[in-house]
This record gives C-alpha cells, sequence and structure tokens, in this order.
C-alpha cells in the first residue's frame, strides 16, 4: 500500500477549525514549500499528513479560516501532522521504523 492510499479510512491529523470529523474526506496532503509538493518525493517517500477535506483547502490557500490562520502557525501545525502521520504509518506497517 502506498503512502496516498493510506489515507482511506483515516482521521485528520491537521485538526483546524471546522476540521470534518470521521474518514470519509481524508487524503493524503503533500507539505507545501521548501520543494515538498507532490513533484517532489525522495526515493518515493512523500512528505505529507492525512488531511480532511476543510482542513486541506485551508493549507492549500484554497480557503481561509476565520479568523484567518498565521502561514507560519499553519506550517507548524502541518509540520505536527505530520509526526503523527508517520507514527500512525509506523504502526501500521507502511513505512519502516527501526
Amino acid at each position: 500500500m502506498s503512502m496516498t492510499e493510506s489515507a482511506k479510512g483515516q482521521v485528520c491529523q491537521l485538526r483546524l477549525e471546522g476540521c470534518i470529523p470521521g474518514t470519509d474526506t481524508t487524503v493524503f496532503a503533500h507539505l507545501n514549500g521548501a520543494g515538498m509538493g507532490l513533484k517532489n518525493k525522495v526515493n518515493g517517500f512523500h512528505f505529507g499528513f492525512y488531511s480532511c477535506y476543510s482542513c486541506h483547502l485551508i493549507y492549500d490557500g484554497a480557503k481561509e479560516a476565520n479568523p484567518p490562520y498565521e502561514r507560519e502557525w499553519l506550517e507548524l501545525q502541518a509540520l505536527r501532522a505530520v509526526i503523527s502521520t508517520q507514527r500512525i504509518m509506523a504502526r501500521e506497517g507502511i513505512i519502516l521504523h527501526k
């Protein structure tokens, strides 16, 4: 199973205001900036996190929260979400850990 496919059935790890509970809209959202997008993966490894539709729109800038989040704070929350997503992936054997 790929990292992107593993998002199916997972709970959002970004958890912003307006987060959609449940797992129906969860996708693997790729980190923005610093060359971490979909086209920039390292040896098949994507840098991203499980995100619901609403949180993904806010993170990608397609939707604005009210009041708006500061971009730096949002990036820190995304990094937190990456860590929690990787813990889930390691526990489920999607990525290896030593």
